[in-house]
């Protein structure tokens, strides 16, 4: 007798599982859960319309990627932004994409530089709109197809896993201090230098444009220095209240 003809609870399908941890990820990566963020079990399984199940074993995920912290008997919270975490990441993005571009110099077709530019015209609009979500998404495009032209676009899963962190911290400095023209102008400027097959001013190109981040971050955490953790273990409390304001 199969556990639904007797009556019993089915457990959580694996797509409920992997729907559940990919909604309360991007919820992370993209603040509308902020840092210090008291997470209930209960009101989760509630807003997402699921049982507790998937909820605690997406929650369990999340803390092995460490955006997500336990502490016993008093909760679960969102993790602090993790300078050391965004460090790593940062590193690990720049090794491989800048390793790709220097591929990407000499395959790079025509037809691929009018890609990477209507990329570079729909960012521009997300500026006159403010739309930050759409630029990070045109954002995402745009270095994906860069690993693409370089030969490398399989790596993009290597750089999406690692740069949660980083990604939170991008944000982070969108809100705060760097207006989207400004990367747009960076963009540009690696756009330009591939289509010269310039590939020591690409590459020196990318490289500022991927650790501007850290100058942001510096500002940041000087103005809300509670959303940051510098790795050493931070204990939280249903309390706190952490906004990003």
């Amino acid at each position: 007798m199969t556990a639904s003809s007797s009556g019993s609870p089915k457990a959580p399908s694996h797509s409920a599982r992997s729907r559940t941890l990919e909604t309360l990820r991007r919820k992370i990566v993209t603040l509308e859960l902020a840092p210090g963020t008291s997470l209930s079990e209960n009101e989760l399984a509630q807003s997402l319309d699921t049982s507790r199940t998937p909820v605690r074993e997406s929650l369990i995920l999340l803390q092995q990627e460490a955006l997500v912290q336990v502490f016993p008997q008093i909760g679960t919270f969102v993790s602090l932004v993790d300078i050391e975490r965004v460090t790593q990441a940062q590193f690990i993005r720049e090794a491989i994409e800048c390793a790709s571009l220097n591929d990407a110099v000499a395959r790079v077709t025509e037809e691929d530089l009018t890609s990477l530019r209507s990329i570079l015209a729909q960012q521009e609009v997300t500026e006159i709109e403010g739309d930050v979500e759409k630029f990070f998404a045109l954002d995402e495009r745009f270095h994906r197809k860069l690993l693409s032209v370089g030969g490398h676009e399989s790596a993009w899963a290597a750089v999406t896993s690692a740069k949660a962190h980083l990604d939170r911290a991008r944000r982070l400095s969108l809100i705060d201090t760097r207006p989207i023209s400004t990367l747009v102008g960076q963009h540009t400027d690696i756009v330009d230098a591939l289509a010269s097959r310039d590939a020591a001013t690409a590459i020196g190109a990318l490289r500022v444009h991927l650790r501007a981040v850290f100058e942001d971050i510096e500002r940041i955490r000087a103005a809300v220095p509670h959303l940051f953790s510098d790795g050493r273990t931070v204990r939280l409390n249903r309390r706190t209240v952490h906004t990003l304001d």
